[in-house]
């Protein structure tokens, strides 16, 4: 148990990795506010949890990307549960599918509405509760996969541009404790998966769309991974680590101890930091 009476916010926590992530921080005792813009997700998702979390779990319908949904969420979370411990940013869209210059310029921002400007939004209502309780956790997730993205740059750029602002909000709340890291989840089965095959080999580009089919076909990799890493960042296991990317899948932090984040955060590994030759 964890988490026990910490409390926690989940975005995009109807469904997919925001589903999984709710799921795990309930079993380690953790209350949350699930988030998400569908109430009818929502929904299906506390019936499906509450059973065995009476009392644990409450809803907010809401879209990240606006201030007003924002603020209103984090007091809502407040007022029900009496405080804010924990923040997980997992609302995220692909946004504009297809080659750079044949995509709706409209809908490429659109990515970054959600993924980057929602991040932001969050953050900048969460981190006033945080300061004033002299303790916080803040986790961000990056892009699944590794690589470039072919006609997928929407998608790419919001995403690499979550791990800078979780670096520099890192720095900025050192001296808060209040640790800010960013999860890759690696390549998971999601609807945005869904929503690149349904777009079609075309937009998607035929290695790429082979690749996906692959991935639905194999099963991808677990949600749950990133519910337990999540869990860790969310946990004192953690504390002092920051402005970091994790990987669910290739990083071996279910072995780290306090000599090894100290190690960690003495030098510039799993960040987007160049090193010096």
């Amino acid at each position: 148990m964890k988490l026990k009476n910490k409390v926690a916010i989940v975005t995009g926590g109807s469904r997919g990795i925001g589903r999984a992530v709710a799921e795990a921080f309930l079993k380690n005792g953790a209350r949350v506010m699930l988030a998400a813009r569908s109430r009818a997700e929502l929904a299906a998702t506390k019936t499906a949890l509450a059973p065995e979390n009476a009392g644990s779990v409450e809803t907010f319908a809401m879209d990240v990307s606006k201030k007003g949904d924002a603020k209103a969420l984090v007091a809502a979370t407040v007022k029900t549960f009496g405080g804010l411990d924990i923040l997980v940013n997992g609302a995220g869209i692909y946004g504009a599918i297809g080659a750079a210059e044949d995509v709706d310029f409209e809908a490429w921002k659109a990515a970054f509405d959600v993924n980057l400007f929602g991040t932001f939004n969050m953050i900048q209502e969460a981190v006033p509760i945080f300061k004033k309780a002299g303790h916080g956790k803040i986790i961000n997730f990056s892009g699944g996969g590794e690589g470039p993205l072919p006609h997928f740059s929407a998608y790419t750029a919001s995403k690499s541009a979550v791990v800078r602002l979780t670096e520099s909000l890192a720095a900025e709340l050192k001296d808060r404790k209040i640790d800010v890291n960013a999860v890759a989840p690696g390549a998971v089965n999601t609807k945005i998966l869904e929503d690149a095959l349904s777009a079609g080999e075309q937009a998607v580009g035929k290695e790429m769309y082979a690749k996906l089919l692959q991935q639905k076909k194999e099963g991808g990799v677990p949600a749950a991974a990133a519910g337990e890493l999540c869990v860790f960042l969310a946990s004192e296991d953690s504390d002092g680590l920051s402005g970091k990317l994790v990987s669910a899948v290739w990083d071996k932090w279910n072995t780290w101890g306090k000599d090894d984040i100290a190690r960690l955060m003495q030098g510039n590994g799993l960040t987007f930091r160049r090193m010096k030759p």
